[in-house]
């Protein structure tokens, strides 16, 4: 059963998830079909509208998905999947076809072409309204030093207007 929720009605929560274990990003483009976890990201309202950030490296998979969609969603487990995320987190979609090898299942999502993962319990359907690649001289040394000494390239950030969040189950 699916219960549509207001966009930040369990925003703490997805924090709290993003800062713990992560959520899944998944991105369709064509018939190419990914989901990667992703420990960085926001809710929040800009330009007078519900918006969900993400970060995706230019070295990923995804970021090739991605930057031919014009849709992403963010599936949020609440707690659980710890194992499928760090899988998800670890492996390349080139490589592996995730959802068979972590039993997830790709749930046809309400409005975007972009399925959500069904074993997650919060949702969020996002349509690409801005994108941006990182530049680094930017960027604050002191997070340039922290977050990316040993690992480039930057990332490119995506703002999605939520066009649907809800509580699957």
């Amino acid at each position: 059963m699916i219960t549509p929720v207001k966009f930040d009605e369990y925003a703490p929560q997805v924090i709290q998830q993003l800062q713990g274990d992560g959520a899944f990003l998944t991105v369709k483009s064509g018939d190419k079909l990914n989901t990667m976890t992703i420990g960085w990201g926001t809710i929040g309202y800009i330009w007078r509208l519900p918006v969900f950030t993400v970060l995706v490296r230019h070295n990923r998979y995804t970021y090739e998905l991605i930057e031919k969609a014009d849709n992403f969603t963010v599936s949020v487990p609440l707690g659980n999947l710890k194992s499928q995320l760090a899988f998800c987190g670890s492996k390349s979609g080139r490589d592996t076809d995730k959802f068979s090898a972590c039993n997830l299942t790709p749930q046809p999502a309400q409005m975007t072409a972009t399925p959500v993962i069904a074993e997650c319990a919060l949702h969020y359907e996002c349509s690409i309204i801005y994108s941006q690649s990182m530049e680094q001289a930017a960027l604050h040394p002191a997070v340039l030093n922290s977050c990316y000494q040993q690992q480039p390239p930057l990332h490119t950030i995506y703002y999605g207007k939520i066009l649907a969040c809800y509580l699957n189950g």
